[in-house]
Protein backbone atom coordinates (compact mmCIF):
# COMPACT_ATOMS: atom_id res chain seq x y z
CA UNK A 1 0.00 0.00 0.00
CA UNK A 2 2.71 2.52 0.95
CA UNK A 3 4.67 1.64 -2.19
CA UNK A 4 1.66 2.43 -4.40
CA UNK A 5 1.17 5.76 -2.62
CA UNK A 6 4.84 6.61 -3.09
CA UNK A 7 4.75 5.70 -6.79
CA UNK A 8 1.59 7.75 -7.33
CA UNK A 9 3.12 10.78 -5.65
CA UNK A 10 6.41 10.40 -7.56
CA UNK A 11 4.50 10.33 -10.85
CA UNK A 12 2.64 13.51 -9.90
CA UNK A 13 5.94 15.15 -8.97
CA UNK A 14 7.61 14.11 -12.22
CA UNK A 15 4.74 15.11 -14.49
CA UNK A 16 4.05 18.38 -12.68
CA UNK A 17 0.79 20.18 -12.23
CA UNK A 18 0.29 19.99 -8.48
CA UNK A 19 2.82 22.27 -6.77
CA UNK A 20 4.38 23.45 -10.03
CA UNK A 21 3.60 23.69 -13.73
CA UNK A 22 4.64 20.74 -15.85
CA UNK A 23 6.72 21.13 -19.00
CA UNK A 24 3.75 20.59 -21.32
CA UNK A 25 1.93 23.56 -19.77
CA UNK A 26 5.10 25.66 -19.59
CA UNK A 27 5.57 25.26 -23.35
CA UNK A 28 1.90 25.46 -24.38
CA UNK A 29 1.09 28.03 -27.08
CA UNK A 30 4.68 29.26 -27.16
CA UNK A 31 5.50 30.98 -30.46
CA UNK A 32 8.39 29.24 -32.23
CA UNK A 33 10.02 32.62 -32.90
CA UNK A 34 10.57 33.19 -29.16
CA UNK A 35 12.52 29.99 -28.48
CA UNK A 36 15.92 31.62 -29.05
CA UNK A 37 15.30 34.86 -27.15
CA UNK A 38 17.41 35.67 -24.07
CA UNK A 39 15.75 38.69 -22.44
CA UNK A 40 17.47 40.92 -19.89
CA UNK A 41 20.84 39.25 -20.50
CA UNK A 42 19.67 35.93 -19.10
CA UNK A 43 22.23 33.21 -19.82
CA UNK A 44 19.86 30.77 -21.58
CA UNK A 45 17.02 30.78 -24.04
CA UNK A 46 13.90 28.61 -23.75
CA UNK A 47 15.39 26.35 -26.42
CA UNK A 48 18.62 25.90 -24.48
CA UNK A 49 16.73 25.15 -21.26
CA UNK A 50 14.44 22.67 -22.98
CA UNK A 51 17.27 20.88 -24.75
CA UNK A 52 19.21 20.80 -21.47
CA UNK A 53 16.22 19.19 -19.73
CA UNK A 54 16.15 16.59 -22.53
CA UNK A 55 19.86 15.78 -22.21
CA UNK A 56 19.95 15.64 -18.41
CA UNK A 57 16.76 13.62 -18.07
CA UNK A 58 17.96 11.18 -20.77
CA UNK A 59 21.25 10.81 -18.90
CA UNK A 60 19.52 10.02 -15.61
CA UNK A 61 17.17 7.58 -17.36
CA UNK A 62 20.00 5.74 -19.11
CA UNK A 63 22.13 5.67 -15.96
CA UNK A 64 19.21 4.13 -14.09
CA UNK A 65 18.89 1.21 -16.50
CA UNK A 66 22.21 0.68 -18.29
CA UNK A 67 25.51 -0.23 -16.64
CA UNK A 68 27.34 0.62 -19.88
CA UNK A 69 25.90 4.14 -20.16
CA UNK A 70 28.44 6.94 -20.45
CA UNK A 71 27.24 10.35 -19.33
CA UNK A 72 27.91 13.40 -21.47
CA UNK A 73 30.85 15.60 -20.46
CA UNK A 74 29.78 18.20 -17.89
CA UNK A 75 28.94 20.98 -18.59
CA UNK A 76 29.78 21.25 -22.29
CA UNK A 77 27.69 18.34 -23.54
CA UNK A 78 24.67 19.12 -21.36
CA UNK A 79 23.94 22.49 -22.94
CA UNK A 80 23.33 23.31 -26.61
CA UNK A 81 25.51 26.04 -28.05
CA UNK A 82 22.78 27.31 -30.38
CA UNK A 83 20.28 29.69 -28.82
CA UNK A 84 17.42 28.39 -31.00
CA UNK A 85 16.52 25.08 -32.64
CA UNK A 86 17.42 24.83 -36.32
CA UNK A 87 13.79 24.14 -37.27
CA UNK A 88 10.37 23.21 -35.94
CA UNK A 89 11.05 19.50 -36.46
CA UNK A 90 14.07 19.67 -34.14
CA UNK A 91 11.98 21.49 -31.55
CA UNK A 92 9.13 19.00 -31.76
CA UNK A 93 11.53 16.03 -31.59
CA UNK A 94 13.15 17.48 -28.46
CA UNK A 95 9.83 17.99 -26.68
CA UNK A 96 8.70 14.50 -27.74
CA UNK A 97 11.90 12.90 -26.44
CA UNK A 98 11.45 14.57 -23.06
CA UNK A 99 7.92 13.18 -22.84
CA UNK A 100 8.94 9.72 -24.09
CA UNK A 101 11.91 9.49 -21.72
CA UNK A 102 9.76 10.59 -18.80
CA UNK A 103 7.28 7.82 -19.60
CA UNK A 104 10.15 5.31 -19.71
CA UNK A 105 11.42 6.56 -16.36
CA UNK A 106 7.95 6.22 -14.85
CA UNK A 107 7.86 2.60 -16.06
CA UNK A 108 11.12 2.00 -14.18
CA UNK A 109 9.61 3.52 -11.04
CA UNK A 110 6.60 1.25 -11.39
CA UNK A 111 8.62 -1.92 -11.95
CA UNK A 112 11.89 -1.63 -10.01
CA UNK A 113 12.77 -1.58 -6.33
CA UNK A 114 12.92 2.12 -5.49
CA UNK A 115 15.29 1.61 -2.56
CA UNK A 116 17.77 -0.92 -3.93
CA UNK A 117 21.11 0.67 -4.87
CA UNK A 118 21.65 0.75 -8.63
CA UNK A 119 24.27 -1.99 -9.15
CA UNK A 120 26.59 0.08 -11.34
CA UNK A 121 26.25 3.26 -9.28
CA UNK A 122 27.90 4.42 -6.10
CA UNK A 123 24.88 4.35 -3.82
CA UNK A 124 22.21 5.90 -6.06
CA UNK A 125 18.73 4.37 -6.04
CA UNK A 126 15.81 4.71 -8.45
CA UNK A 127 14.09 6.83 -5.79
CA UNK A 128 17.05 9.22 -5.66
CA UNK A 129 17.14 9.45 -9.46
CA UNK A 130 13.38 10.13 -9.53
CA UNK A 131 13.78 13.00 -7.07
CA UNK A 132 16.71 14.33 -9.05
CA UNK A 133 14.79 14.25 -12.35
CA UNK A 134 11.82 16.00 -10.72
CA UNK A 135 13.95 18.61 -8.97
CA UNK A 136 16.07 19.36 -12.01
CA UNK A 137 13.12 19.60 -14.39
CA UNK A 138 11.06 21.78 -12.03
CA UNK A 139 13.97 24.19 -11.61
CA UNK A 140 14.42 24.69 -15.35
CA UNK A 141 10.68 24.72 -16.08
CA UNK A 142 10.43 27.65 -13.67
CA UNK A 143 13.16 29.41 -15.64
CA UNK A 144 11.21 28.83 -18.86
CA UNK A 145 8.16 30.47 -17.28
CA UNK A 146 10.23 33.44 -16.11
CA UNK A 147 11.57 33.93 -19.64
CA UNK A 148 8.04 33.69 -21.03
CA UNK A 149 6.89 36.33 -18.53
CA UNK A 150 9.75 38.62 -19.52
CA UNK A 151 8.84 38.14 -23.18
CA UNK A 152 5.17 38.84 -22.48
CA UNK A 153 4.29 35.33 -23.64
CA UNK A 154 2.87 33.81 -20.43
CA UNK A 155 -0.75 33.68 -19.44
CA UNK A 156 -1.48 35.95 -16.51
Amino acid sequence: MEKEILITELKKLLIGGTAHVGLKDALADLPFELLGEKPHNLPYSIWQLTDHIKIAQWDMLEFSKDANHKSPKWPDEYWPKETAPKDKETWEATVKQIDDDLKKFIKIIESEDLFEPIPHGDGQTILREAFQVADHNAYHIAEIIVIRRLLGAWKS
